[in-house]
């Protein structure tokens, strides 16, 4: 996969840049419930960014480059694992986001 095009071809890298959104989205919920980062690569990078949502964006980023490392590399078994991964915890994080507001 030489172009741009070709990623967005691979369902792996689609369903990987979902996710990151997906969980960009729930842990901004989280902090804004005051709710911290519980990954401590995250929250060491959103407390040196200049603000925590740069740094968020920034491991986000990283993320992505990771899975376009995956693809070009040819280890997209790796990144749908990584996927099953990320799956699990957005779901995990939706409960506990709705267990908290029914309380």
């Amino acid at each position: 996969m030489n172009t741009l095009a070709g990623f967005f071809q691979s369902s792996q890298f689609v369903q990987f840049a979902y996710l990151q959104a997906l969980d960009l989205l729930s842990t901004a919920a989280f902090l804004s419930h005051g709710v911290g980062e519980a990954n401590p690569v995250v929250r060491w990078s959103m407390s040196m960014a200049p603000n925590p949502v740069s740094g968020l964006l920034a491991v986000k980023l990283l993320a992505l480059c990771f899975a376009v490392y995956c693809i070009k590399s040819q280890r997209e078994l790796l990144l749908a694992k990584v996927n099953i991964f990320y799956a699990v915890l957005i779901v995990w994080n939706m409960v506990c986001l709705v267990m908290a507001s029914r309380s």
